[in-house]
């Protein structure tokens, strides 16, 4: 097996399991560029685009713990006939009544949580994350445990615009 094939192989995998926790539901791979993948499902028909963090540190009391996380990814997903909808999976159950920040080249949006998901308030909050997501080149996420653990996510914003155009297009 040469060097090529190993690796389509490996990039292959990763990318199925990018798409497995989206929605619950058969997927297909739109496309793939820089560090974000795009999907398609028929079931309800809804597309996202998607990406894990490059990096992520968890601290308690100031102090940095090492903690066990499921999947931790950003999504944008799209539906016929709706704008964009930004949610994060943090891989751990968030505080009851918190909120998650992302901050985006010192834009900060504010996302609501409910078990171990995130997101934003409205479609015209959605719209406006979307846009920032777009423009910059990092997303720092910050959320809080149940157990009081605060998780600092960071993701590469490489690829999103051309991973969201693909599925916003896909899903019209």
């Amino acid at each position: 097996m040469t060097k090529l094939t190993i690796r389509s192989a490996a990039t292959a995998a990763l990318l199925a399991l990018l798409a497995a926790p989206a929605i619950g539901q058969e997927s297909r791979l739109l496309g793939s560029e820089g560090d974000w993948s795009a999907f398609a499902g028929d079931d309800p028909k809804e597309c996202w685009a998607v990406s894990p963090p490059k990096s992520t540190r968890n601290t308690q009391d100031g102090k940095e713990v090492e903690v066990k996380r499921g999947d931790i990814r950003l999504y944008v997903a799209y539906r016929p006939g709706q704008n964009g909808e930004v949610s994060f999976q943090g891989g751990y159950p968030f505080a009851p009544d918190s909120t998650v920040d992302v901050d985006v080249s010192g834009q900060t949006f504010k996302l609501f949580t409910e078990g171990e998901n995130a997101w934003a308030g409205s479609p015209d909050d959605d719209t406006k994350l979307i846009g920032a997501l777009r423009a910059g080149s990092s997303a720092t996420v910050v959320g809080r445990s149940a157990r009081g653990t605060t998780t600092t996510d960071t993701f590469s914003l490489s690829g999103v615009t051309a991973m969201t155009n693909m599925a916003k297009a896909s899903c019209q």
